[in-house]
């Protein structure tokens, strides 16, 4: 890790060495309701050794059922495996409640043109950028691999210019669908509230808005997680492969939610092996 750390910039370190959080929007976010921490999303780099890196990279997510965030164990955990393993790891510290939909989705969608428009001071290839998520995160990436745009070209922000499609996702327990019987309820109305229009949770029941422009897709779950129900995996995927877009799911017959990594767990601390096998195979990661 401090070798991983000892590469970075100046400007992406803090002064205790820690990867330093920026602003994902220079001024006021869109839609802020205020100026205190919660109201300003940010994402924190993790650079690989130039020697190492792979120059593939991937936006983190962590979860939190949309109405706090799961930072350390589903975000910095990852991004420094990542960056250990070549892959530029970004963990992005999104809105979540009172915002609602579409706030969470724009900080996500931002995040992958932020890293594609600084491409070269990151060091990644903007042709190899991905999207990782857990549980409520991995709601919100599973949303940013099904609604993204090629950006817009007439842009005064050229940030905004960038593709927010991702190029592979990595789903861990996602929340994937917001309708009963396998929907996460508190996430529904944390980011939709009680009352949200039909059609509106339709649009976010990610799994029927999957197509063949749907990236490469990584999942791993749990049989019996009792949080979020494994069908949610199990939809996304058949969707996936009806759509003919390459996947791969991994579902354990134990485990609690919210594991992350689960390095303390000798039967699912092995997940992340089989996703570094996955992203070696597609070539994001280096064999060996």
């Amino acid at each position: 890790m401090h070798v991983v750390l000892l590469t970075l910039s100046l400007t992406l370190i803090s002064a205790d060495g820690a990867p330093k959080a920026e602003p994902l929007y220079p001024k006021s976010a869109p839609g802020a309701l205020g100026d205190k921490d919660a109201d300003v999303p940010t994402f924190t780099p993790f650079l690989p050794p130039a020697d190492k890196a792979t120059g593939a990279a991937v936006v983190i997510c962590p979860g939190g059922g949309y109405g706090g965030l799961a930072i350390s164990y589903e975000g910095m955990d990852v991004g420094a495996w990542m960056a250990k393993r070549g892959v530029a790891g970004f963990v992005l510290k999104y809105r979540v409640a009172p915002y609602k939909h579409p706030v969470p989705l724009q900080d996500a969608q931002r995040a992958l043109r932020t890293v594609r428009a600084r491409a070269k001071e990151f060091g990644v290839d903007p042709t190899r950028v991905g999207i990782l998520g857990f549980s409520a995160g991995g709601h919100l990436a599973s949303t940013a691999a099904t609604h993204f745009d090629d950006g817009k070209a007439d842009a005064a922000d050229p940030i905004d210019k960038m593709s927010c499609r991702p190029d592979f996702a990595v789903l861990c327990y996602p929340v994937v669908t917001l309708k009963p019987p396998y929907a996460h309820m508190g996430s529904r109305y944390n980011l939709l509230g009680k009352d949200a229009d039909e059609k509106l949770v339709e649009s976010l029941c990610n799994d029927q808005q999957v197509t063949d422009k749907t990236p490469p897709t990584f999942l791993f779950h749990t049989a019996d997680d009792n949080a979020v129900p494994v069908e949610n995996s199990l939809l996304f995927f058949d969707a996936l492969h009806k759509a003919k877009v390459p996947a791969e799911l991994h579902v354990y017959e134990h485990g609690r939610h919210g594991v992350g990594l689960a390095p303390n767990d000798p039967v699912l601390s092995s997940w992340p092996e089989l996703l570094e096998r996955w992203m070696q195979a597609h070539g994001w990661m280096k064999k060996g």
